[in-house]
């Protein structure tokens, strides 16, 4: 790489996860790094959140030759996936990324490019077991006879009642004035039956 880090504009992210923690560590870490305290985005919250304030004001705002730094990755993201997605967005910016405490997580060097491309591979596999998992949860649970989705707005002896009166001649009005649902309810519990 011919640029070095002093001829690009230096971000630095800082993250605690609780307000018992101090971001001091992080902040002198990055300042020695050469991010200058306006550049330095600070947050408290915990790194599982993708909607981080911080984090996202930071995103918007990262340019073409800026170079976003942290002082370890668990700053940045919690997960493989959500660290893959979060330093796809720099790089598609036409920014870096790179760790202080680990080397090969610096998107200007081929190094870290590879390493990019491989945690793209883990974020994939992290999403593929998420997926099996919670569908073999859901199997699982199907089978044991549990509902799935949003408990009935009404019991089943309720929607019985509704779906009678309805062949009765009730209006979905009436119905959803004398059970205090929505008229959309009604025609959904009374056509289910």
């Amino acid at each position: 790489m011919t640029e070095t880090y002093s001829q690009k504009r230096l971000i630095g992210y800082a993250r605690v996860s609780t307000y018992g923690q101090t971001l001091d560590s992080q902040l002198e870490q990055l300042r020695a790094a050469g991010c200058g305290s306006r550049n330095i985005y600070r947050e408290k919250a915990t790194g599982a959140r993708p909607d981080r304030r911080e984090l996202l004001r930071m995103l918007r705002r990262v340019g073409a030759g800026d170079v976003v730094t942290v002082t370890r990755i668990d700053r940045l993201a919690r997960s493989t996936f959500d660290l893959f997605e979060i330093v796809k967005r720099i790089v598609d910016a036409k920014a870096q990324f790179r760790s202080l405490a680990e080397p090969w997580a610096d998107t200007g060097t081929s190094t870290g490019r590879l390493m990019l491309a491989v945690l793209g591979g883990l974020a994939d596999v992290e999403r593929d077991l998420i997926r099996t998992r919670t569908a073999e949860g859901r199997s699982r649970a199907k089978a044991q006879g549990k509902h799935m989705g949003r408990p009935p707005s009404l019991t089943l002896a309720q929607q019985k009642e509704a779906s009678r009166r309805r062949a009765q001649g009730a209006t979905l009005q009436e119905l959803a004035a004398s059970y205090d649902r929505s008229i959309a309810t009604m025609r959904r519990v009374t056509r289910a039956a």
